[in-house]
């Protein structure tokens, strides 16, 4: 019996020892008057076991039959093993032409033994509120994982998550470097624009800690990725905790399950391939199905730069100086540049530009200058030279004993 029907006759009980009226047990049961006289009528002919529902332990009359459950676990087993419940239905519809909704599909597989109940967690923070606008705050962070399930090389998952929307962009690449976040940023920016803020951890590719130089003259430290969001306009806010942006950390415990799974249907081994297949198919149908409205309609992205001012912002830049022979010196690479005069350059500094295809720029003063790579100088060899030993210049006293002695030495006579 279910707690309703238990707790319904406790109540009727206290009705037949005349503890209560019919109209009170209405009131603790809430039914009506007429509905608690048909319930202690029932009571009163067929005792407790009356209340209970007629359909109780009988078999539902929309069952699905024997045979189809048994054929749609084996197809989980042998096809979707690992899936849970709601990836496996997906996939039995579009694959297999097997239509099963989750929950029921959950229920089979807990019988099965195919599916173990997951523990929830208890709660231990108030979670932030979400952004009203989209684009008004993206979340961006790096996920080292197992992403080809040893069919390939460990790679890292660049994850963007709209802070308002819940909308994704992702690419898979080897780390979680300068050129890593930058191309995915441009992603981002040529489907949606540029946002107003990326919510970022402390790592060095997008925040870190000032120098002692910087601290005595009251610079604000930038990394070069920091340094293309400023010409962006793009405001980056450094996260305290994991838990602080657990919107896109959450997203990612979702690709490690639904896109690890789906890569291994298709067999993808290759950054290319994965990236191929996340463009193409992966993220319209997540965004489709997980995506939300924001709270309100105003689009906060700002239109993005023409393709040629992108190209300026996303490289690296780093200030060396020049020799007076007109050469800068580059990650051990000597640049000869073109003289402008005669006149060697007093501690001038330049603007070295490089681009991710390796492509190197030259400002000086502002404008690009034209230079040709020379070889680099011949180290100075060093040759042993044998010194004589020094003479030594001292000379003896008037009254030292060897003068003495030859004054007095009688002299010899001469032969």
């Amino acid at each position: 019996m279910s707690r309703r029907e238990l707790q319904r006759v406790g109540v009727l009980a206290r009705v037949k020892a005349g503890e209560l009226l019919v109209k009170d047990a209405a009131a603790l049961m809430r039914v009506g008057y007429r509905q608690a006289k048909r319930l202690w009528k029932r009571y009163r002919m067929g005792g407790a076991s009356s209340l209970q529902h007629g359909n109780a332990g009988r078999v539902s009359n929309r069952r699905r039959p024997e045979k189809e459950r048994q054929k749609i676990l084996r197809k989980v087993e042998e096809k979707y093993s690992g899936f849970g419940p709601t990836l496996a239905a997906e996939h039995l519809a579009s694959e297999d032409e097997l239509d099963i909704h989750p929950e029921t599909l959950r229920r089979w597989m807990l019988e099965g033994g195919l599916w173990k109940r997951a523990r929830k967690s208890q709660p231990h923070r108030q979670r932030r509120e979400r952004k009203a606008h989209f684009g008004e705050l993206v979340q961006l962070d790096g996920s080292f994982h197992e992403w080809y399930e040893k069919r390939g090389p460990t790679a890292c998952l660049m994850n963007m998550v709209d802070d308002a929307t819940s909308v994704v962009e992702a690419r898979i690449g080897d780390g979680e470097t300068i050129w890593a976040a930058a191309r995915v940023l441009r992603q981002w920016i040529g489907k949606y624009g540029v946002p107003l803020a990326l919510y970022t951890d402390w790592k060095n590719v997008y925040m870190r800690e000032p120098t002692e130089k910087e601290l005595l003259h009251g610079k604000v430290p930038v990394t070069q990725f920091g340094r293309m969001c400023q010409k962006l306009g793009i405001r980056i806010i450094a996260a305290s905790s994991p838990q602080a942006k657990g919107r896109v950390e959450r997203g990612n415990g979702t690709h490690q399950d639904r896109l690890i799974k789906k890569m291994g249907r298709k067999r993808i081994r290759t950054h290319e391939a994965a990236n191929e297949f996340l463009q193409k198919e992966y993220l319209a149908d997540h965004n489709t199905r997980f995506a939300r409205e924001p709270a309100l309609p105003q689009d906060y992205h700002r239109r993005a730069p023409k393709l040629q001012d992108l190209d300026q912002v996303f490289c690296l830049e780093t200030e060396r100086s020049i020799s007076n022979d007109w050469v800068v010196r580059y990650e051990n690479r000597w640049f000869q540049l073109e003289r402008t005069s005669d006149y060697p350059p007093r501690q001038a500094k330049v603007t070295v530009c490089e681009w991710e295809d390796e492509r190197i720029q030259i400002r000086y003063q502002g404008k690009a200058r034209s230079y040709h790579q020379i070889a680099p100088p011949k180290p100075r060899i060093s040759i042993a030279v044998t010194k004589p030993p020094k003479l030594s210049r001292w000379k003896p006293a008037a009254d030292h004993p060897w003068k003495t002695a030859m004054l007095r030495a009688p002299a010899s006579a001469p032969p």
